[in-house]
């Protein structure tokens, strides 16, 4: 901490070209500023400032250290404002990328803004795998497993896919008992809005992925409207439980060929490993841990 000492004393001289005026600013004697810098200049071994009667000025040696040493200061002074800020309040804008679920997200993100209305949220809405880092976002919401070590991650919980029709639509239509009785219903089909493929509908039998192409009686490139069209008896969707579960459980939807859906996805809350960890991003992520998912906990 001495050298360090040592150094301010330096830059201070440096820029106020007078020990004199660079012991005002710093409270100490001239003199002790010129002792600051003569020990200085023997421990690094080289003199680092041309002195007169009544002016000092930097040697080359002295301008390139004061360059160096201006750098060692700032990150000091970063590293303290760090400290200082990860006990203070969270506060400030936090960039989070979330993938097009909505109605899964939003009871959450809502909590969380009542619960910290000094964090402001930018929200990107993607189904698009992501750069995390190159994209500048403090943090991503995504399904499937981390392969960037740059990147920290907390899962925030497990999701399966379900075929789910109105009770309406099943007294209408028919309950189907195998996969291939699909093909006689009306499916409401998902295609990823920026890929532009379809999701697949998990479906196996004796361990074996099924190659069945639902027939697509509805397209969205969210899986909002496909949740509002099977409440209203126009077919069967494919959806996340923790989308339906509150509807499952009161009988507004009912699930179907479950022997043969076979489905496990994982979402994970990932941020740069490199990134400080501030109070901000810290609630964010704490706050999606415990709220995304409560009803499964």
């Amino acid at each position: 901490m001495d050298h360090v000492g040592a150094l301010g004393v330096f830059v201070q001289a440096a820029d106020a070209r007078s020990f004199t005026a660079a012991g005002h600013q710093l409270g100490i004697s001239s003199s002790a500023v010129g002792k600051a810098i003569t020990r200085l200049e023997e421990r690094l071994g080289t003199r680092l400032f041309h002195r007169s009667t009544r002016t000092i000025t930097l040697t080359p040696e002295g301008a390139l250290f004061l360059e160096r040493c201006r750098r060692i200061l700032g990150e000091i002074e970063a590293a303290e404002v760090e400290l200082a800020q990860s006990s203070g309040a969270p506060r400030g804008k936090l960039r989070v990328s979330l993938p097009i679920v909505n109605v899964l997200m939003m009871p959450a993100i809502n909590a969380f803004m009542q619960a910290y209305p000094d964090v402001q949220l930018d929200l990107d809405f993607s189904d698009q795998l992501l750069e995390v880092i190159d994209g500048g976002f403090d943090a991503v919401i995504r399904a499937g497993e981390v392969a960037d070590s740059r990147l920290m991650s907390r899962v925030l919980g497990e999701f399966h896919l379900k075929l789910v029709a109105s009770p309406a639509y099943l007294e209408r239509k028919g309950i189907p008992r195998a996969p291939e009785d699909l093909m006689a219903h009306a499916c409401l089909l998902h295609r990823f809005a920026t890929s532009r493929k379809f999701e697949r509908w998990p479906l196996r039998r004796d361990g074996a992925d099924l190659d069945i192409t639902p027939p697509g009686a509805a397209i969205a490139n969210t899986i909002e409207p496909l949740l509002l069209m099977v409440q209203q008896g126009l077919g069967i969707a494919c959806l996340p439980d923790a989308m339906v579960r509150k509807e499952l459980k009161d009988g507004a939807l009912v699930s179907v060929l479950d022997p043969y859906v076979a489905h496990a996805g994982m979402l994970r809350i990932l941020w740069p490993s490199s990134r400080h960890l501030s109070p901000k991003l810290r609630v964010f992520v704490d706050f999606m841990c415990a709220n995304l998912f409560p009803l499964s906990r």
